[in-house]
């Protein structure tokens, strides 16, 4: 299988609070409080690894509180590769009502200097080589710019790998100046970021040409409970995922980008590489936590997905 590196400059503590129903201004009593080390490029690497591929992680923590990172890396092999920075990594609160609607209250993270910017570059030339593959995913922690993100994906395509991006507002749109490899917004994500309405097929299609002619090869669309569209040349194609009872959407377009990654690396036809990715986020709503957790229900929720060329009715 493949080596791929996924960088999470923003990394959280998830704690999330299962309920029946969320009563704003009420008292509310849990039925559950879970937490996990988390964040965008941290989950994706979860769910590689359940693919069978070698994960390196890095990014940025905070040096005063790693150990929830620490055990998972470990306990999933991970190579860290994170640069620790002063202070804590932030928490995130995940509300997640019986109904599947979560209600996320994200912080804003630790305030990363401009020498753990330089040396998290440094320490990439020095491990990126020999990697298939480097997911950049999520927010930017305080002191990280734009436009340093944009050099930072550059510098990533300089030193030879394919890049996947996801990730959002000035951030995404800063991106895209570098022409990643792959990008996975929504389409509310992908408008902001073009100036421009992408909510039906067609003018998707537009905006993936658009996108194309900039590098990015590939323009993978999530819809949620409407399905996925991809574009690439010589690809246009939607996945609608099959019906299933929702725990949590938290972690679901995370899992498609792994499941997108998996079938690219392993050179899949398209049709399978969609029809696989998109079964896997169907799966991630099923559940609180980061992974895929039962092959044989992979293999039923696989079975489930129906999907056709965007030319097709």
């Amino acid at each position: 299988m493949a080596r791929i590196l996924t960088l999470t400059l923003n990394p959280a503590l998830d704690l999330t609070v299962r309920l029946a129903h969320l009563e704003p201004g009420e008292v509310n009593r849990s039925e559950a409080l879970l937490s996990h080390a988390a964040g965008k490029g941290v989950n994706v690497a979860q769910v590689l690894a359940d693919l069978g591929h070698q994960l390196t992680v890095s990014g940025f923590l905070g040096e005063d509180n790693p150990q929830a990172f620490e055990a998972l890396f470990a306990q999933r092999g991970f190579t860290d590769a994170f640069i620790r920075v002063p202070g804590e990594t932030r928490s995130n609160i995940k509300i997640a009502e019986q109904d599947g609607r979560v209600t996320d209250i994200n912080a804003p993270g630790p305030l990363v200097s401009a020498q753990a910017q330089q040396a998290l570059l440094d320490r990439l030339v020095a491990i990126a080589p020999g990697h298939d593959a480097v997911v950049v995913a999520g927010s930017l922690p305080r002191g990280v710019s734009p436009q340093w993100l944009q050099g930072l994906l550059e510098h990533l395509k300089n030193l030879g790998l394919n890049v996947a991006l996801d990730t959002s507002g000035e951030a995404l749109r800063a991106g895209l100046k570098a022409g990643p490899w792959l990008i996975k917004p929504n389409t509310e994500e992908l408008a902001e970021a073009l100036d421009c309405a992408v909510d039906s097929p067609a003018q998707q299609a537009q905006a993936a040409e658009r996108l194309h002619a900039q590098g990015v090869e590939h323009v993978v669309i999530s819809q949620g409970a409407e399905g996925v569209n991809w574009f690439s040349p010589g690809t246009a194609l939607h996945a609608t995922p099959p019906k299933v009872r929702v725990a949590s959407t938290v972690g679901a377009g995370d899992s498609l980008l792994a499941g997108m990654l998996h079938g690219l690396l392993r050179f899949d036809v398209p049709d399978t590489t969609l029809r696989r990715a998109t079964a896997i986020a169907a799966m991630a709503v099923t559940q609180i936590g980061f992974g895929i957790s039962d092959d044989a229900q992979l293999e039923s929720l696989q079975s489930g997905v129906h999907v056709r060329a965007l030319t097709e009715q």
